[in-house]
This record gives structure tokens, C-alpha cells and sequence, in this order.
């Protein structure tokens, strides 16, 4: 059977070398739509970074140019070190084999069994048949597909259609394989074994992915960074964990909220003003082993004053907790000052939300 080549790495700091992609103020416009607009961005090998934003984002331009199917007004792109800004076509090809794409609607040809599927690129590459059947059979045990080789697309689920995406992204031996909204159009449990795929693949090739996406969910499961792309422009990016945690742009916000907890609909409609016997309403943010230990061992000390965690919890992120919770207490002013001190010492963050009539 074929070996699959592993590539080392996990992406996230190193050399200029270490580049797969480098992308600096990369501007494109369809007559008044400024789709982006001074868009820098690298990525490093081995690396799995996920984009994010809302439809008409910019997210499909920016793919597009990485590829090479749009050309930028102005900006430089760089694959592997290659400028591919002003490249003709036919220069184009050799850079192209060296990126997989995986599609939301699989793209398969559905006269063609799942080995002529996964083979088609080594096809048109001019490999040996036998070559590219080893090739391709190597793949579909990779993804979990090696009794489907005879089957056609129409005898596959959605989530093995996209496994033999997948593979056939991976045909050419790929430096970075792009992923379209390639979950976009699956169920939740399908979603996250297509997920955690390719962690495993990134994992076993050491293959720098980067998915675009408008689900938060998806960048939480997989990616180890995140930028967040509005009207054109990165407007964040970090690791995931602290972007999760402390997102600073409103656009992230929004795009977080099915992603976090939030302060109960009952509660929030009771939010005003203070009032003799009222309860403060606090949201605290907290991430890092040490600080979220502190908050921890803080809230223990203030409870018998009557801290109370309302709502909330604290999740691994990237092997790092993050805290998101809410608090109530006493509205004495004092108290209040003197908790939101107390817990910004040891590296949370909180805001007061306002207040509510007793009971809560």
C-alpha cells in the first residue's frame, strides 16, 4: 500500500520560511462592492486557522485569491514563498496541485466510483494507473472509506461524500488544503467526526488547513486560530481560547453569542436601575489556568456575603479553561466595588449588567 507523507509542524510560531501563506493589504473590488479591503494575513505549516464572518464577508473573494481563481487589485499573495499575484495561468498549475479544496456541496462526479473520484487529480497529473489506484485506495483508508472504493456517490450519506472530498483533496499530496463551508450543509454528529478528521489528518500529515466558515462552533472544535473577517477586513485574530474569551470587535460578539452563554431572557428583562434590597447583576470573562484558579478560589471566599454564581460555566478551550459567568450580590455600592476589585486582581474581567428587584 501507498504511505502517506507526514510534514512537520504544528504552525503556530517560526521562521519566515515556516510561511505557507503570507497575504499584505490584498484588495479586491466587483464594481462598488469593496469585497476586501487591505487584507494581511499569514499562515504557518502545520498550522489550522479558521475565518469567520458573515455571509457577503469577504470570506469567498479571500479563498478565491488563494487559489488563484481571483486576482487582487493590489496586495501580494505569496504560497510557499511564490508571489501568485501576477502569475498567468499556465504558471498557475504546478502552485494549484499544491492546494486541496473541499467544497460545502462535495463537487463529485457521479459516474465515477469513490477511487475514480479520489484518483481523478493523480489522473490528470499523469500518474500510472496502478499508482494512482494504490494512491487513492491509501487515502479512502485514511478517511475511514476503504469499502466504499466501488460504490458510486449516490450510495453514500452526506458525511462519506465528504470524506471522499476530503481524500481527493488530499490526492496530490497537498501543502494547504482549503475548506469552503464544508460542513455547512451537514447534521451536528456528521459535523463533528468531519471535524475531528481533520484534526486527525492534520495531526498525522502535519497539513496546514484553513477553513472558512460562519459557524463559530466549527472554528471551537478545530481551529487552532481565528480571524474574524468583516466588510472586507480582519477586524480580529488571536488563538482561539482567548478570542473565545475576550473578543473585542462587536462583530465577534454577535458571531459568539449562540457560542457562549449569555445572561437568562428572564433576568435580562428584569435589568434596572438600583434600588434598596436590589441584587447586582454581573458578567465575568476569564481565561488561563492561573486566573480562572484565582476566580475560582475568590468566589469561594465571597460567597458567604453572598456572591452567588447565577448562570454560566467555564469549558476547555484548546486545553485552556474559559470561564463565562455570571454573578449576583448584594447591591450595596461597597460590595460591589470591592468584589469587581477582588476579581479583576486576579485577571477577570466584569462589568456590571445592572440590577434586579429581589428575589432572584
Amino acid at each position: 500500500m501507498t504511505t502517506l507523507s507526514s510534514r512537520p509542524g504544528n504552525g503556530q510560531t517560526g521562521p519566515a520560511d515556516d510561511l505557507v501563506i503570507a497575504l499584505h493589504d490584498v484588495h479586491r473590488r466587483f464594481h462598488a462592492v469593496q469585497a476586501l479591503d487591505g487584507i494581511s494575513l499569514e499562515v504557518r505549516k502545520g498550522e489550522i486557522l479558521g475565518i469567520i464572518g458573515r455571509s457577503g464577508a469577504g470570506k469567498s473573494t479571500l479563498i478565491r485569491c488563494l487559489n488563484g481563481l481571483e486576482r487582487p487589485d493590489r496586495g501580494s499573495i505569496r504560497i510557499e514563498g511564490t508571489e501568485i499575484a501576477g502569475l498567468t495561468e499556465r504558471a498557475l498549475q504546478p502552485l494549484r496541485r499544491r492546494i486541496g479544496m473541499i467544497f460545502q456541496h462535495f463537487n463529485l462526479l457521479s459516474a465515477k466510483t469513490v477511487e475514480e473520484n479520489v484518483a481523478l487529480p493523480l489522473k490528470i497529473a499523469g500518474l500510472a494507473r496502478e499508482e494512482r489506484r494504490a494512491r487513492a485506495r491509501a487515502l479512502l483508508d485514511l478517511v475511514g472509506l476503504a469499502d466504499k472504493a466501488s460504490a458510486y456517490p449516490a450510495a453514500l450519506s452526506g458525511g462519506q461524500k465528504q470524506r471522499v472530498g476530503i481524500a481527493r483533496a488530499l490526492a496530490a499530496e497537498p501543502a494547504l488544503l482549503l475548506s469552503d463551508e464544508a460542513t455547512s450543509a451537514l447534521d451536528p454528529e456528521t459535523t463533528r467526526s468531519i471535524l475531528a478528521l481533520l484534526r486527525d489528518i492534520n495531526r498525522k500529515l502535519g497539513l496546514t488547513i484553513v477553513l472558512i466558515t460562519h459557524e463559530m462552533d466549527v472554528v471551537r472544535a478545530v481551529a487552532d486560530r481565528v480571524a474574524v473577517i468583516d466588510a472586507g477586513r480582519i477586524v480580529e485574530e488571536g488563538p482561539v481560547w482567548r478570542v473565545f474569551s475576550d473578543p473585542q470587535a462587536q462583530i465577534t460578539r454577535s458571531l459568539l453569542q449562540g457560542s457562549r452563554p449569555q445572561l437568562p431572557e428572564t433576568l435580562a428583562a428584569r435589568l434596572g436601575e438600583p434600588a434598596s434590597g436590589s441584587t447586582a447583576i454581573l458578567s465575568l470573562d476569564a481565561a488561563g489556568q492561573a486566573v480562572v484558579d484565582g476566580v475560582q478560589a475568590t468566589l469561594a471566599r465571597l460567597s458567604p456575603e453572598g456572591v452567588r454564581i447565577l448562570h454560566g460555566g467555564i469549558e476547555q478551550i484548546q486545553s485552556q479553561p474559559v470561564a463565562r459567568l455570571f454573578l449576583g450580590l448584594p447591591g450595596e455600592q461597597a460590595l460591589v466595588d470591592r468584589v469587581l476589585s477582588d476579581l479583576s486582581a486576579q485577571g477577570a474581567r466584569l462589568e456590571v449588567l445592572g440590577h434586579v428587584a429581589n428575589p432572584v
